[in-house]
Formats: structure tokens, sequence, C-alpha cells
């Protein structure tokens, strides 16, 4: 696979639809350089560029304590949502890459992926279990509405009926209900909606080319609807700038037809920090200092704390709070139920084009 060169310390104009205007040096390359402002380079506008993905492996492990679940998919690389906070940002460094504008603008596309994954539900070996979609990036990004991966591996996940649990920020997935609807009569398909605000101002910059907060409850209303069981997240809760929205929000999705919710405290790790900070001083720069204050103190006095068992929730008083709050909200709007699992018990080996005959 090819790669281009990443700008590392780039600092482009302002970028309409763009969530960073910042290439952050990789940690990884010995070399980088600053561009000088007077260098007119793409005129601030940089178009989006897709790269096939040649893996011979598609779904991923993971045996984090604290992440419940073993597999996942990741139909892509790199999102154009743009988010501010992106955690998966950095993954983007180990492909000779930026964290910064290189993340949103440089997509990975694993166009063999639905091919892949017959394949490796296929084999003697596999046991029928939930996978997740996406443990990196959104399935349903923009990329999708032309590419069709997450649909394509959607289609052999409904042959083999094996369960497949999604989350997305995207009123995109909606063009699948099709598929969805009818894994679901089976027990195979769960999806969570991630609803940071309801402030649409706010996702404009914070989440610039995601669904408005509107149209992620009206995928709620959609899927749910169809049958299909939708949860909202959450994610990430900001102290200081969207944590006060928590009872608002659930209450929202509760009246979409949400039936489970969670949440997950910002993350900070390596160029995410610069990134989101410059973002900050950009956007609140009355508000930064307080925000950056209120991550160190779930953080341990860092912007970003790896440790099992707090990195996903924080700790501290502050932590604690927003805990409650979530938990009360969520119990308030009858959010807090447990989930069944899926069903694998109706998993066949050889796959059908004929999904659910």
């Amino acid at each position: 696979m090819s790669h281009r060169q990443s700008n590392p310390c780039n600092r482009l104009r302002s970028v309409r639809g763009r969530g960073t205007s910042i290439n952050p040096p990789n940690r990884f390359e010995p070399v980088s350089f600053e561009q000088d402002d007077a260098f007119e380079s793409e005129q601030g506008k940089p178009k989006t560029t897709f790269l096939r993905d040649d893996s011979d492996s598609i779904l991923s492990t993971n045996d984090s304590p604290d992440i419940p679940f073993r597999f996942s998919l990741n139909p892509y690389r790199g999102c154009e949502h743009g988010c501010m906070y992106c955690y998966a940002r950095p993954s983007h460094e180990y492909l000779g890459y930026s964290a910064g504008i290189d993340f949103e603008s440089v997509i990975i596309v694993k166009e063999r992926a639905p091919e892949l994954l017959r394949k490796s539900l296929s084999k003697t070996s596999w046991k029928p279990q939930t996978v997740v979609m996406s443990g990196i990036t959104d399935p349903y990004q923009p990329a999708e509405k032309k590419f069709r991966i997450t649909r394509g591996c959607l289609e052999v996940f409904a042959s083999f009926r094996n369960p497949v649990s999604i989350i997305t920020k995207n009123h995109l997935i909606t063009r699948d209900i099709d598929i969805l609807s009818e894994m679901a009569r089976h027990r195979l398909v769960r999806v969570n909606i991630s609803l940071t605000s309801l402030d649409p101002s706010l996702t404009a910059t914070l989440e610039p080319r995601t669904s408005r907060p509107e149209r992620r409850l009206d995928a709620i209303r959609k899927l749910t609807d169809a049958g299909i069981e939708t949860g909202v997240m959450t994610a990430p809760v900001i102290p200081g700038l969207n944590d006060h929205e928590i009872p608002e929000l659930l209450k929202a999705a509760s009246e979409a037809g949400a039936t489970h919710a969670g949440y997950v405290m910002l993350r900070l790790p390596w160029a995410v920090k610069e990134i989101f900070r410059d973002w900050l001083s950009h956007h609140y720069p009355d508000r930064r200092d307080k925000i950056l204050s209120r991550v160190t103190d779930i953080r341990n006095g860092k912007l970003n704390q790896n440790d099992f068992g707090t990195r996903m929730k924080g700790s501290g008083p502050f932590a604690e709070q927003v805990r409650t709050l979530f938990k009360v909200s969520a119990r308030r709007y009858n959010l807090g139920g447990e989930r069944t699992p899926l069903n694998t018990e109706c998993f066949r080996r050889e796959g059908r084009p004929d999904l659910f005959s």
C-alpha cells in the first residue's frame, strides 16, 4: 500500500468541515518540519484521499479487562468525522501519518473486508460470538456512503447468523435497516448511537462531519421503530463542556426510543492532547483552562490515564459526581436495565446468500 508523506507540524487555516487545522509530529518519525505561515499549501482545503488496504485479515482481537468484547471489525482506518477528542487518532501514526488532519483526510479502505470476514467465520476454529463494529473508527463515516463496506460485512454476519454490535454517530446507519431489522428478529444485532451534545453549534466544531444531534435522535427512532435494540452512548463526557447535558441527553434519547445508555469520560492520549488543546484555544479560550483542569482532576493529575479500571470513567470526586449523575438520570429515564446477550445459538457455519431462509 502506498503512503503519502505526512506534514507533521503543519498548521493550516481553519478548515470548514474539518476538525483540526494542525498536523502534530508523528512520534515514530525521526524528522518533522513546520510550515511557514506564508506558504500557501492546498489553500487550507485538503481533499480526502482514499487508499486501499490489502491486509489479509479483518478481525481484531482485544484482551483489555475493561472492554466487554474480544473481537472487533474496522472497515476503515482514519475517519472523516474529524472528532476533536477521538482516542483513535494516534493509530494513524503507525501508518506514517499524523494524528491531526491526516487522520481525517487520508482514509484507508478495507475493500476486501466482507470477503475476509466470510473466510474467518467459515473456519472451524471460529466460535460464534458478538463482533463489534467498530473498535477504532466509525463504520458509517462518510466514506461508507460510497464504498458500502459496512453493509457488505452486515450481509455476511446475517448470512452466518453471527451477532454484531454497532456503534456510530451517523444517520447513515438507517440505510441498512432492511438487514438490521431481519437480524433483530433473531436477536443478532444491537446498535448504540453516540450522542455527545444536543447543541448543534457545538457538534459542528467538535464533530464536524457527523450527523447533527436531531439526526442522531431520528436514527434512534427509526431503528427502534424497526424493532432493532438501540441504546445511546454519551461519549465522551467532557468535564466543563458537556457534562451538564447528561440529564437532557438521556431524556431525549429515551423519548426517541433508546433502551439503554452508557458513557465514557474524555481521554487525551498522545497527540490528541495537542489537538484538543488547540481546539479549545480557538473555540473556547475563556473555558480552556477550566476544562483542562477538570480533565487532570479525573486523570490523577494528567491529561490521559491508561490504567485498567479507571481509564473509561476516570477517578476522583468529579468523576464520582458524573458517575452518580449519569446513574440517577439513566434510572429516571428507564435506561439503566441489563442488556441481554445477543444470540449465538442460530449460527451456521456455511453462510447463505438468502440470509434468513
